[in-house]
């Protein structure tokens, strides 16, 4: 503990209100990164409180410390190796005997620790009263109350926190949890092994140590053998060995289990002293929701009707800040056209580099929506009612109802949902998973649906992208099942799905969620897109000798001389009429100058190469080399179209380009072509080096890669060409 400065490590099981205490607690001033060595998510923030500067960190939620998910790993191996001043248990006070079980493992580490007795206000919803002042003396730690999503009891919290790492206080020996006699032998005899090892430089509580050696922990015998010379760390665990295997042939049990058991065993003990219900409950509110939510005939309607109002909600009421931005965009680029001269240094500002990322940027207020939405479903409960309600449909596949969690976070990002997947507990689950999530339409691909759909279905254009996301989880689906028969065969691994409790959601939770997306997408501004839209305004604007078919400048003179003529012959008060036909007119030279200038260029010549690819499916050369340009990352397909189609003009960007993919020949058919292409095609670069990652082979990443991208080729060319033979065309 440095002076005036604590560390206070948050941990808890998931949906126990941890990460809502921390956002509380921290609000923006929050530094989010990952923890060494690992993908997981780490969260802290720094805050001033009682004369200290708090440093707050947010562990991963987990069940228990023993290391069998990374999440576990990490959390113990903070606070075995960091050594916090002060950990914090936030538990679920509304679901005691499941909190308590991580509660009495940290009470096991030695550490210094406070419980807080979260959501006590369901707690006392569902009639019950815990005694915390008896919970404090028959455990020996601290306990609070606190309803985090309301901030209550929060300071107190932070008080006894502070308070605890300050004193000097031990949990006796005599409220630790102890075991039957045969195990504490054990513990005893392998006691006598270790304590002659232990000084003040010995990381570990030393009857800690025994039960993690006898329950066979394999990472604290990979310390001990760190810690310890050869000699002595094989003498170690060879009498731990020994034990253990004694302790199996006792109780014919793994010694793991038994040990679990009787930790249950302590903590039903503890629950019949502290804790009294009521004999006439509250109705629970959260069990009469989920008696509709999770029915098995309305539920998937709902489920249903709720995507699809996401997405209306997405395209509808993110219209109107779209509309801002365009005109920010807009009177920002008639602003440079005024002020800089005409020349390669006008072009590249004006159409390179505010074209092309002006064009992504004015789907922020879109992404952010639909964060809104999914945050929405994650803090009020209802992600998990999901899940539950697609475990049914997800044992199709050989996977269960928690495999939709990761696919339904890929809504957001295919990358955080590829790294969720690892919560699973089977590999063969963890691969499949991931293998599927890209199917998930993630918030990247967005803006292209909402220029294709605005611009070909526009009265339909929520429904349609709607549609596209169906037809995502239905590819994920069938790409599952066949998965699972060819390449990742073997029974799906039980599970039982937690249902949390219904909880009023937080605006300054959701808040935060959308800051931390925004602040990704804009980072994006500045790094991938604002490098590719240079790229690309280069490759379309070289050579700048170019052949054209017809003199543009003639045409225009000649234009100009036709219009001065009709306005001399004109009546007065029609000149303004005229100029706006001449100006039209000019324009439209300009434009067709533009096109063939693009298709001369580098792009183009690229665009030709491959066009005989994308052709079968309706997209053109530039179309391609939008496609292409995907690959690097989906918001940079808009940004290529957004160069590409750059005629300059009075209108807002989004209106040239929506008039220019009319007039390019593209038809409603094939938009949906493209727009399903770009649904199912290879996910960003990020996204497959993270398969690479979490898979631990190359090999499913360059599967995903192929495969994702020929499913994407046959679908879009059954629907161009079977919409074609229909007379769709």
């Amino acid at each position: 503990m440095s002076e005036g400065r604590l560390r206070i490590a948050l941990t808890g099981n998931p949906n126990s209100g941890k990460t809502t205490i921390f956002n509380q607690l921290t609000g923006t001033r929050q530094k989010v990164g990952n923890w060494p060595g690992v993908t997981v998510e780490k969260k802290e923030g720094t805050i001033r409180r009682f004369g200290y500067e708090l440093q707050i960190i947010d562990l991963p939620g987990t069940y228990s410390l023993t290391p069998y998910s990374i999440e576990e790993i990490v959390a113990r191996n903070f606070i075995l190796d960091e050594k916090p001043d002060v950990v914090i248990d936030i538990i679920d006070a509304s679901n005691l005997e499941r909190s308590l079980y991580l509660a009495n493992q940290l009470r096991e580490l030695d550490c210094r620790v406070v419980f807080a007795l979260n959501m006590a206000d369901v707690a006392r919803a569902r009639g019950y009263t815990i005694n915390a002042e008896k919970m404090s003396e028959l455990l020996g730690v601290p306990v609070v109350f606190t309803i985090g999503n309301k901030g209550e009891g929060l300071d107190e919290m932070l008080r006894v926190a502070v308070s605890s790492a300050k004193s000097d206080q031990t949990i006796p020996e005599e409220r630790k949890v102890r075991y039957s006699k045969d195990i504490e032998t054990a513990i005893a005899r392998l006691r006598e092994v270790i304590d002659p090892h232990i000084d003040a430089d010995f990381p570990f509580n030393a009857r800690w140590t025994a039960v993690k050696l006898i329950e066979n922990d394999a990472i604290i015998k990979d310390r001990i053998r760190q810690l310890m010379t050869p000699a002595d760390s094989d003498a170690l665990l060879k009498t731990a060995d020994e034990l253990s295997v004694w302790v199996a042939d006792r109780f014919k049990e793994a010694p793991e289990i038994v040990m679990t058991d009787e930790r249950y065993g302590f903590i039903a003990g503890i629950i019949k002293e502290v804790l009294t219900a009521s004999a006439q409950k509250r109705v629970d509110i959260s069990r009469n929701i989920d008696l509709v939510l999770t029915n098995r005939f309305v539920g998937f309607p709902i489920f249903i009707f709720f995507i699809w109002a996401m997405f209306q909600m997405t395209f509808v009421l993110g219209e109107y800040p779209m509309e801002w931005i365009e005109a920010g965009v807009a009177g920002l680029s008639l602003l440079l056209g005024n002020v800089l001269p005409d020349g390669l240094f006008a072009d590249f500002l004006i159409n390179g580099v505010i074209g092309g990322v002006g064009a992504v940027i004015v789907f922020l207020p879109n992404i952010l929506i639909l964060f809104f939405c999914i945050a929405l479903f994650e803090d009020t409960g209802y992600m998990a009612r999901a899940a539950f309600l697609m475990d049914r449909i997800m044992h199709m596949i050989g996977l269960h109802g928690k495999s939709f969690i990761p696919m339904l976070m890929g809504f957001g990002c295919s990358v955080p949902a590829i790294m969720a997947a690892r919560s699973l507990e089977s590999r063969k689950d963890r691969i499949l998973t991931i293998l599927i999530t890209p199917f998930m339409s993630c918030s990247a691909r967005l803006p292209v649906y909402i220029v294709l759909a605005g611009t070909f279905f526009a009265a339909y254009a929520g429904t349609v992208i709607f549609l596209l996301y169906l037809t995502g989880i239905l590819a994920a689906i069938l790409s599952g099942l066949l998965f699972r028969r060819v390449l990742l065969q073997g029974e799906d691994a039980p599970f039982v799905m937690e249902l949390p409790p219904y909880r009023a959601p937080m605006i300054k939770n959701l808040v935060i969620h959308m800051w931390d997306r925004a602040k990704m997408f804009l980072k994006k501004m500045g790094g991938v897109i604002l490098i590719g839209s240079v790229i690309i305004w280069v490759l379309s604007s070289f050579p700048r000798e170019v052949n054209y078919s017809v003199d543009y400048q003639a045409k225009i003179d000649q234009t100009r001389q036709v219009y001065a003529q009709r306005i001399a012959q004109v009546q007065p008060g029609g000149e303004a009429e005229l100029e706006e036909e001449k100006k039209a007119a000019i324009q439209e030279i300009e434009r067709d100058k533009n096109v063939e200038q693009t298709a001369s260029s580098y792009l183009g010549r690229l665009g030709k190469v491959v066009s005989p690819v994308f052709s079968p499916i309706g997209i053109d050369w530039r179309g391609s080399v939008a496609l292409l340009t995907g690959f690097v990352a989906k918001e940079v397909v808009v940004s290529t179209l957004g160069v590409l189609y750059a005629t300059g003009g009075d209108e807002t960007e989004s209106e040239v380009l929506r008039r220019s993919l009319r007039d390019s020949g593209m038809t409603p058919l094939s938009a949906l072509s493209m727009m399903l292409f770009v649904l199912l095609y290879m996910p960003c670069i990020a996204a497959v080096i993270a398969i690479g990652r979490e898979t631990g082979s190359h090999r499913f990443a360059a599967l995903s890669v192929a495969y994702t991208t020929g499913v994407a080729w046959l679908v879009a060319f059954a629907v161009y060409q079977g919409g074609r033979m229909l007379g769709f065309a």
